[in-house]
This record gives structure tokens, sequence and C-alpha cells, in this order.
């Protein structure tokens, strides 16, 4: 059976390419986090 119906990857070329994409992504959301942080830091939105 050909596994490359519908999309003209191989799965490992997916994995690589998901693993690239989620590294990014961590990275992306991390300093997001970090900008929110000091954001918060240097003037509250929400009162808790």
């Amino acid at each position: 059976m050909n596994e490359r119906i519908g999309t003209h990857l191989t799965p490992e070329e997916a994995q690589e390419i998901h693993k690239g994409f989620m590294g990014t992504f961590t990275i992306y959301v991390v300093i997001a986090l970090v900008a929110h942080a000091l954001l918060w830091a240097n003037k509250p939105w929400l009162p808790l």
C-alpha cells in the first residue's frame, strides 16, 4: 500500500517537519509567557 496517498511527504519527513514546528511553537509560547509576565509585573490587568 502506498503510504504517500494525499501528501507528498513520507512519514519520516512529516515527523521531521512536525518536530521542527513543535520546537518553534514552544519557543514562541515561552517568549509570549515571559512577555505577559513582564507586562503583568509592570501593570496588572486583572485584580488577583
